[in-house]
């Protein structure tokens, strides 16, 4: 699995968790929803600044969300 695509799996994952459409996300981050759809499908990569803002509107720590992708990426190696 790339890191596109498990950053992408985490970010879906975690703004559904928070009941957030890409567009109210996409709103409380200040950037627009396309780029949010392009993160999700794995098309684009973030910066640190719009992780920082990500996590933030989910309420995580960006330490827990690289966490997170980086258990994802081992699991799948292990496959």
């Amino acid at each position: 699995m790339t890191l596109e695509k498990a950053f992408a799996v985490i970010l879906k994952k975690n703004r559904l968790k928070c009941g957030l459409s890409q567009e109210e996300l996409a709103q409380q981050c200040n950037i627009d929803r396309t780029y949010i759809s392009l993160l999700e499908r794995g098309k684009r990569r973030s910066t640190l600044n719009i992780l920082f803002k990500i996590c933030k509107t989910i309420n995580m720590k960006v330490s827990d969300f690289i966490l997170e992708i980086e258990d994802l990426m081992n699991s799948n190696n292990e496959d």
